[in-house]
């Protein structure tokens, strides 16, 4: 997944990080392990820009976040947010309150939240943009990003697979699946089969660090 995590000390370090949807190319956004929506490289000419916003993507852009955005920045306030961010989140927050209906706002809203690490936020966010527009696999997938990352995979395996269902031509979604199955719950014959079918979509399919899909496969093929 291309996104956000804490990488771990394993060989498979690469894929642990998790990725929001992909834009119109197909990169995810990564802060520390997984493989965010807006960094993740799925293929040798795709770039990543933000993740599910177009596609994490895509559709909509996302603000920069921790990812390497404004985070940290001399412009930076006390709340964590740039200037630019607060106001923008504050924008958002109004235009919710006065059209609950709005779903391009509670999107953004959530790709908001994403960037900078409110994970619960973020996940009420998307419910709210998913409860207007329940086919959207990109904002399905930036929320099983939140999910894991606020340390509920279980519920994060039911967006992956939420998310395949709807597109089954998915790949971020496909790529967090393995990263969860593999690094929550050790179910390496899992995340096999389903870099597998990751594979079939895309055979030049690769993780944030540009380790090829193929080659985790292999790896972890040779120690079963």
């Amino acid at each position: 997944m291309a996104d956000r995590g804490s990488s771990q000390s394993t060989p498979f370090q690469l894929g642990e990080e998790e990725m929001g949807s992909p834009l119109p190319g197909f990169p995810g956004k990564s802060p520390g392990g997984m493989v965010k929506r807006d960094t993740l490289f799925f293929t040798a000419f795709a770039c990543l820009v933000i993740g599910f916003v177009a596609g994490i993507v895509f559709s909509v852009y996302k603000l920069p976040g921790a990812a390497g955005f404004a985070t940290g920045q001399a412009g930076a306030i006390s709340n964590g947010l740039s200037p630019e961010q607060a106001r923008v989140m504050e924008s958002l927050e109004r235009a919710v309150a006065a059209d609950p209906d709005n779903v391009q706002a509670w999107t953004q809203l959530g790709h908001l939240y994403f960037d900078t690490d409110r994970y619960q936020q973020a996940i009420t966010a998307y419910g709210r943009s998913l409860a207007l527009d329940p086919e959207n696999a990109d904002v399905v997938t930036d929320l099983g990003v939140m999910y894991r990352r606020n340390g509920q995979p279980e519920e994060a395996v039911t967006s992956f697979e939420r998310a395949i269902a709807i597109n089954p031509r998915h790949e971020t979604a496909h790529f967090n699946l393995g990263v969860v199955l593999l690094h929550d719950f050790n179910d390496r014959v899992g995340a096999i089969n389903i870099w597998r079918q990751l594979l079939e979509l895309n055979p030049v399919a690769y993780a944030p660090n540009g380790q090829l899909v193929s080659d985790l496969v292999d790896d972890l093929l040779a120690e079963l």
